[in-house]
């Protein structure tokens, strides 16, 4: 909340042109010489004294002109609105999100990360996470509860479906939690780094139900093209125990698919071959789905020209006060 000063009756401010009109006359006049030492009491010395009843009712004249202008002070409030877009975020958990291509960390870390910092500055919309493999399963339906996304998002992990790429079923996912929106706005961020290699439904007739709804979607391969080292869980034959081994593996995103998906919904394909545009791809979302802030003022005033009027009224006193105590030579 701020405060914003103004006057309600600012006409009344000219009248402070007269204070330096009457300052003026009274030195021009030699006002100083009209009075004579031997009326001024034996004690007093200065000739400051001989100009204070003056100056006193000069003061109280200002302080008068600026009750009359009557000063408010107005305590002002902001209430801001805005439309907040519905966004459900498709992350693939396939194995080869696994890639350790994405130094220091796999994909799947640099991907989770750059969604938290996505989530973390949208604090006017709802958002959904939808985690697909061979199937797709919904986290989280759509949100505002950003702590519950957070800890949601850092508790996804590689292979909690079955194994696999199923596009289609994942956009018919996020899409399932977006039709029934109200808002104007409704966006799906599919995060993949592979071919659609599983499900039942084409991901191009997925992306037409996504149209047919309003929905827009931003595709994102990442990873680089060619071989790359993937852990892959295998069990030991002597132990039984399972085992993390790390397979050089030929990883290849279908670049044509995404961004026909993309095209045909009204959104965009980012492709991020690192950590660092991957970060910049959800920074770059972030900016194309903004609404405009609209904000309302609102402004209560309150009178404050009490204290100048007592002001003035002290200031018309002080001169018989001084000439009560032999301060000056006229009250």
């Amino acid at each position: 909340m701020s405060q914003l000063p103004q006057f309600a009756s600012p006409l009344w401010l000219l009248g402070l042109a007269v204070a330096p009109v009457l300052v003026w006359l009274h030195h021009r006049r030699g006002g100083q010489g009209a009075l004579t030492v031997s009326r001024l009491p034996g004690r007093t010395r200065g000739r400051w004294r001989l100009h204070l009843p003056f100056y006193c009712r000069c003061l109280a004249f200002v302080a008068l002109v600026l009750a009359l202008a009557r000063p408010q002070l107005g305590y002002a409030w902001e209430e801001a609105t805005t439309e907040g877009i519905d966004i459900q975020i498709a992350i693939d958990i396939s194995g080869s999100m696994g890639a350790e291509d994405f130094q220091p960390h796999n994909r799947l870390e640099v991907a989770k990360r750059a969604m938290r910092e996505f989530v973390a500055q949208r604090p006017a919309d709802r958002l959904g996470i939808t985690v697909f493999g061979g199937t797709a399963l919904t986290r989280s339906p759509l949100t505002t509860d950003r702590r519950m996304l957070d800890e949601l998002i850092a508790a996804i992990e590689l292979n909690q479906v079955p194994d696999g790429t199923a596009i289609g079923i994942a956009l018919a996912n996020a899409a399932s939690r977006l039709k029934d929106s109200p808002s104007k706005s409704r966006v799906i961020i599919l995060v993949t780094d592979g071919v659609n290699n599983a499900g039942e439904i084409d991901p191009i007739s997925a992306a037409a139900v996504a149209q047919g709804l309003g929905i827009k979607v931003y595709t994102v391969g990442v990873g680089t093209q060619g071989q790359v080292l993937v852990p892959v869980p295998v069990r030991d034959p002597v132990t039984g125990r399972q085992e993390i081994r790390r397979v050089r593996m030929n990883v290849e995103v279908d670049e044509a698919l995404l961004e026909r998906i993309a095209e045909r919904t009204g959104g965009k394909f980012f492709r991020a071959t690192d950590p660092r545009a991957l970060t910049g791809v959800f920074a770059e979302i972030d900016r194309l789905e903004r609404t405009p802030l609209q904000v309302k003022r609102y402004i209560r005033y309150r009178e404050h020209f009490q204290p100048f009027a007592w002001a003035a009224l002290g200031l018309l006193g002080l001169p018989v006060l001084a000439g009560t105590l032999r301060l000056t030579a006229e009250p």
